[in-house]
């Protein structure tokens, strides 16, 4: 029986998103836009019942501190969709991928261009905050070899996340996320890292929130492609219950990040 390429998967996935997304209402009630972004950690809720949500975004980063010169602009983009009060699905990608970097022997600039891979995911909220308590949410991701050939990773390489969030006092909230992914190295071996992100937020008005974070979307060993880790800081604005503008600013911490970054995003829910 022939076999369904990965990029065919992403596009049916996506050609489900939108007819589910226009089907009958069997919506269940609205609470309002709680989005993954701007920071790294994710949030615990999910989107609700026949909701669908997107989160999209231009995305600048410069290159780590021990290369010449690079700067690579991307549209990272996800798509999330309600089956259950309780459980979305999810499509994600960085979207358009314009890479510009510096030739060896001063010999000028090169420019890439082309489109990230996809990543389809459910998140599962599991339990609902109460006094001492956290919302806990997991999310599990499957990243496929989709993109265009200079951006696109080998094979499936699957993740885990669980995400807990607390409400503190003085509006201040706390959230933590670890969790794990397999990766795939250009000869097709298997290599495991961690994933850690630790986020402090702050209502700084009914419609305003900021945020200051540590994340590693990468830990792991030199031999295994070594440790990805920022600092981050943004915030979000409602603009409406169901419409949100956010921006963020994140600075590498090692030599394997990008040293700088910056994002704006918008996002709405249907």
């Amino acid at each position: 029986m022939p076999t369904m390429t990965t990029s065919r998967c992403a596009v049916l996935f996506l050609a489900n998103l939108a007819f589910l997304a226009h089907a009958p209402a069997s919506a269940g009630p609205d609470e309002g836009i709680a989005t993954d972004r701007p920071d790294f950690v994710e949030s615990s809720n999910v989107v609700g019942l026949g909701r669908f949500q997107i989160e999209t975004s231009v995305l600048g980063e410069r290159g780590s501190r021990d290369a010449a010169y690079s700067r690579t602009v991307s549209t990272p983009t996800l798509l999330r969709y309600g089956i259950g009060e309780t459980i979305e699905l999810r499509l994600e990608t960085d979207g358009h991928v314009r890479e510009v970097m510096a030739l060896p022997g001063g010999g000028g600039r090169a420019t890439t261009n082309g489109y990230a891979d996809t990543s389809l995911g459910l998140k599962w909220h599991l339990m609902d905050d109460a006094p001492g308590v956290p919302s806990v949410g997991l999310l599990v991701h499957a990243d496929l070899a989709s993109g265009s050939r200079a951006f696109r990773g080998q094979g499936v390489r699957p993740s885990v996340r669980l995400v807990g969030e607390w409400e503190l006092p003085g509006g201040l909230s706390l959230g933590v996320m670890p969790g794990m992914g397999v990766d795939r190295t250009d000869a097709g071996a298997h290599a495991g890292y961690g994933i850690l992100g630790i986020v402090l937020g702050k209502e700084l008005t009914p419609e305003l929130r900021g945020f200051v974070e540590v994340a590693a979307p990468r830990i792991a060993t030199v031999a295994k492609g070594g440790t990805v880790a920022t600092f981050d800081t943004g915030a979000a604005w409602l603009l409406s219950e169901r419409c949100q503008l956010d921006a963020m600013v994140a600075f590498g911490l090692n030599r394997r990040t990008p040293s700088r970054a910056l994002t704006v995003g918008f996002s709405f829910k249907l």
